[in-house]
């Protein structure tokens, strides 16, 4: 019987150390099973404990899919980059798709905004200062053609190559 007592506290250990996890933010379902593996603990454990948060609703790919994205938008992160750390955490496609759209008109103002956050409401005159911008903008997530509709390769001046 003993044994049995030793596969209930594992459990209960498991169970306080994912609740002390999940008060202070939401996980994935694959990151918060890597987690609790990482701190040794039964894997058939830890997947039964997460299965019990699951079915009590307190473990849900869907809502941390909805927050992160929510928090990253906010923090300028684009498209591109979204999917990558979904994809990362374990999220499956139809949420990706749900929460992180593909279109321009989803991201257009986003973008802008973080463009405009970090070099001014003009837009760039020279090939040198659009090419800056696009490399930053990129950085963040946003897709090649995004960043083209965007900057208008066609409302710069060319003969400004060297200048900025």
């Amino acid at each position: 019987m003993p044994a049995s007592s030793d596969a209930d506290d594992e459990v209960t250990a498991i169970r306080q150390t994912a609740g002390r996890l999940l008060a202070r933010r939401e996980y994935a379902v694959r990151e918060l099973h890597q987690r609790l593996l990482g701190r040794d603990f039964d894997a058939a454990q830890v997947a039964q404990v997460i299965a019990e948060l699951q079915r009590e609703n307190l473990l849900s790919d869907e809502r941390f899919a909805e927050s992160f994205v929510h928090a990253r938008v906010a923090r300028g992160d684009g498209p591109l980059k979204l999917r990558a750390a979904l994809y990362e955490r374990g999220v499956d496609d139809t949420l990706v798709a749900r929460f992180v759209p593909d279109d321009y008109a989803s991201w257009a103002e986003r973008m802008e905004a973080v463009r405009a956050r970090r070099f001014g409401a003009r837009r760039p005159q020279a090939y040198r200062e659009w090419a800056r911008q696009a490399r930053f903008l990129q950085q963040r997530g946003f897709s090649a053609e995004h960043i083209r509709r965007l900057l208008r390769e066609d409302e710069m001046d060319q003969s400004g190559i060297g200048d900025a």
